[in-house]
């Protein structure tokens, strides 16, 4: 029988034929894990192993549990059902520190710092050296140089962490695991944010990690980094774990079948592009150094891709676009027609859209309800003397609902509760009820599994074939070379380069004009 009929007991159990890592006994140990809440059953008996000086990367798709599991063992909810054992020694994990105490610790991919606090007074935030009821700012320095000796990196110990950049921000993060004597590290989409060389230096850090015995769980979408990184992958689906496999005896394409449970031929949907006219035009567009003489144009039914490093100027090239920051000089026509853009209305007005890069801080908000958030840029439709028409605002979203197949338990359902694939749904119904022409997505697919992406990338595709223009910002190169019609590159706010035929073109390419 193969992994893929087998429960989770038998992938889990002895006689899998999967080799253990390490002949010591198991540095974590979770067992039958059960975990509900209200109408939800997310942990279903789920098993997990990690062993000293191993990277266990925790693959699934939005919703397949990962999140949970990774809360109750960093003690932010206690299960129903199992048991946790560390070293061999069981534990109960009732609250956060009590995980802290047994040697846990878990980075969230959005940090948990004191922005107004320095890097130093962070690392030891809660286990400062103190005399006399007096912090000893001598002991906390020496003691924070020693651990980020011990990483072998350089970070300026007086700064404030809000000044830090997000690479240093999660140095600060591992430092005070190491601070606090971790010996398991939970670390869940560390390179969301980070650049190549920004992820290569994280990865040798976990590499000395693992030298010095700490067993490191891997949480990402990005399988590529899994692949570079990790010993072993678990796979959650459905609230199970639904199979374990070593690095070097799983393919990326078994890997995905795992995670949604069915096989994806391909990642990219294939399409037919029918380019028309160039409808969005941009001539000389500057914003101080971040932006500097940009010109280009995406015609009716193209997916243009605008790429680069972090910090080259895509993010702000779009902003401008859509009017949230105002231009210092250049122009923006849309069908031969000049638009001023000083705001977002301007821009929604004239049938331009933005799916921002952080859909929960700028595009969604979180504590209201699904149709709300549909609702937003929609009120003028739906509303007849300043009052909201709640019926037809509901029958329009219903309608998205299905389209769009998204996830949604019922329309008064809080936003935040949703995976992040069915998030960007939402995101994206309300602007298709604007009926926008023009659409920036800006990461579309960041931090969403495998199969939500390739919802997503269908959905540019209809969008495209329907004559809409989109221009996507994306960091991943895979996905630039898979769904781009052409390709701008940028670097230190100044287009380097113009791939026109996108399918013919390689990551190594990009990459050269990328660092022009």
């Amino acid at each position: 029988m193969s992994d893929r009929g087998r429960s989770s007991g038998e992938v889990n159990g002895m006689g899998t034929g999967l080799e253990m890592t390490s002949s010591l006994a198991p540095l974590l140990s979770m067992r039958g894990i059960v975990k509900s809440f209200p109408g939800v059953q997310a942990l279903r008996g789920v098993d997990l192993v990690l062993n000293p000086g191993e990277v266990l990367a925790l693959l699934g798709e939005n919703g397949a549990g990962k999140s949970t599991l990774m809360k109750v063992l960093g003690g932010a909810q206690e299960a129903d059902q199992g048991t946790i054992a560390v070293a061999g020694r069981e534990r109960q994990f009732r609250s956060p520190h009590d995980s802290r105490r047994a040697g846990v610790a878990v980075i969230y991919q959005e940090f948990n710092l004191v922005p107004g606090l320095t890097a130093c007074e962070n690392i030891l935030l809660g286990q400062e050296s103190t005399r006399a009821g007096f912090v000893i700012k001598k002991h906390e320095r020496q003691r924070s140089a020693e651990l980020l000796k011990r990483l072998g990196v350089e970070l300026d110990l007086d700064t404030p962490c809000r000044r830090l950049t997000t690479a240093q921000q999660q140095l600060v993060e591992i430092t005070k695991a190491l601070a606090s004597d971790a010996r398991i590290l939970v670390m869940d989409e560390p390179s969301a944010a980070l650049t190549s060389h920004e992820v290569e230096h994280l990865f040798q850090i976990i590499r000395d990690l693992k030298s010095q015995g700490i067993g490191v769980i891997y949480i990402s979408h990005r399988l590529d980094e899994v692949f570079a990184i990790a010993d072993r992958v678990t796979v959650l689906r459905d609230g199970r774990n639904v199979g374990e496999r070593l690095i070097n005896q799983i393919t990326r394409n078994e890997m995905i079948q795992l995670m949604v449970g069915r096989e994806l031929k391909d990642e990219f949907p294939p399409r037919s592009a029918s380019v028309g006219a160039p409808r969005l035009v941009v001539q000389g567009l500057c914003r101080g150094r971040a932006v500097r003489d940009v010109s280009f144009s995406v015609r009716r039914g193209e997916i243009l891709a605008l790429t680069g490093l972090v910090g080259a100027g895509r993010t702000e090239t779009a902003r401008l676009l859509f009017g949230a920051d105002r231009r210092d000089a250049g122009e923006i026509r849309l069908d031969g027609r000049l638009l001023p853009l000083t705001s977002p209305q301007d821009a929604i007005a004239s049938g331009i859209a933005l799916l921002t890069e952080d859909r929960k801080l700028q595009g969604l908000v979180l504590g209201h309800s699904v149709r709300e958030n549909f609702g937003l840029p929609n009120l003028p439709r739906f509303s007849l003397r300043g009052f909201v028409q709640g019926a037809l605002e509901r029958a329009e979203f219903t309608r998205y609902v299905e389209k769009l197949r998204i996830k949604v338990k019922d329309q008064e359902q809080p936003a935040g509760n949703l995976s992040g694939g069915n998030q960007q749904k939402v995101v994206l119904a309300k602007w298709l009820a604007r009926d926008c022409e023009v659409l920036l997505f800006d990461e579309p697919t960041r931090g969403i599994d495998v199969g939500a992406k390739y919802e997503i990338y269908q959905l540019m595709n209809e969008l495209a074939a329907a004559g809409r223009s989109i221009l996507m910002i994306s960091s991943e190169l895979p996905e630039v070379l898979g769904m781009a019609d052409r390709i701008l590159v940028m670097h230190e706010g100044r287009v380097t380069g113009e791939i026109e035929d996108a399918r013919a073109a390689t990551q190594e390419q990009i990459m050269r004009l990328a660092v022009a």
